[in-house]
């Protein structure tokens, strides 16, 4: 793998200096970003006709599906708006983890202080591991009224159980290629744009190197055949990804977002 460039053209800087200036609100009191959606979406997608049966033929074990219409969070969707996280958390402390494939750096601060201080654009130049995330390690004491609200995907995987993780990330953050169990992934506020690659085609990246730099450096390298999946998730979709299916994530607005994993 190639070290990661730290310097970038000027063109991947102006995007997000209009996004850190912008006081457009996307919904629910979080800015809205300037990050473009992909061309075209090459997962394929299912409504709430989808059955049991064919998710487990047609993808469980085989391909990613973005899912619409076959949950309603509104009343989850009501209570992750800025205002109603701040006057439920605002003093309670989360977890971030550092944005890079191997993430071992944890640092904890009360959840107001994330949100008005360090949720914010992404950095072009910054590594992974200069970058903070919210997303999981959270306290299912505290936070469990909330996620008593959520209404998961209805489809599990024989022999597993679903474990969730909650986010809230900044425009431009991401998390950078890397695989686990089966799951699901749910945006509430926001856009999320997903790159997927199956098991046995290992993904060209620097595991410090944040998605945003990868999407700008490595990805108009790519010849169309090598290119992965891709889409972008809207409020009501939900993305199942199979076993260790390689996947990164690029938030395109302020992004509120569940997962389920299933294991």
């Amino acid at each position: 793998m190639a070290a990661a460039p730290r310097r970038l053209l000027l063109p991947l800087l102006l995007p997000l200096a209009w996004a850190a200036g912008c006081a457009a609100s996307l919904g629910g009191g979080w800015a809205a970003g300037a990050l473009p959606e992909e061309e075209r979406c090459t997962v394929e997608r299912a409504d709430a006709s989808l059955t049991f049966p064919r998710f487990l033929q047609r993808f469980a074990f085989s391909r990613p599906v973005i899912i619409r219409g076959a949950t309603d969070n509104s009343v989850f969707q009501a209570l992750c708006t800025k205002d109603k996280l701040l006057g439920a958390f605002g003093d309670r402390l989360v977890r971030l983890s550092t944005a890079n494939t191997y993430s071992y750096r944890k640092v904890d601060v009360p959840f107001q202080e994330y949100v008005e201080h360090l949720l914010k654009p992404q950095d072009p130049a910054a590594l992974g591991s200069d970058t903070l995330y919210f997303f999981g390690d959270n306290n299912f004491t505290e936070w469990g009224p909330l996620f008593q609200k959520y209404v998961p995907p209805p489809f599990r995987i024989p022999g597993t159980r679903g474990a969730y993780s909650f986010g809230i990330a900044g425009v431009g953050s991401g998390v950078p290629f890397h695989w686990h169990g089966p799951g699901y992934s749910e945006v509430i506020f926001g856009r999320k744009r997903w790159f997927l690659y199956p098991p046995d085609k290992t993904p060209h990246f620097h595991p410090n190197e944040t998605t945003l730099a990868w999407l700008h450096h490595t990805y108009p390298t790519l010849p169309p055949g090598e290119r992965p999946l891709e889409c972008t998730i809207h409020p009501g979709e939900v993305l199942y990804f199979p076993d260790r299916w390689w996947h990164a994530t690029l938030n395109l607005d302020t992004s509120v977002f569940i997962s389920t994993f299933l294991g």
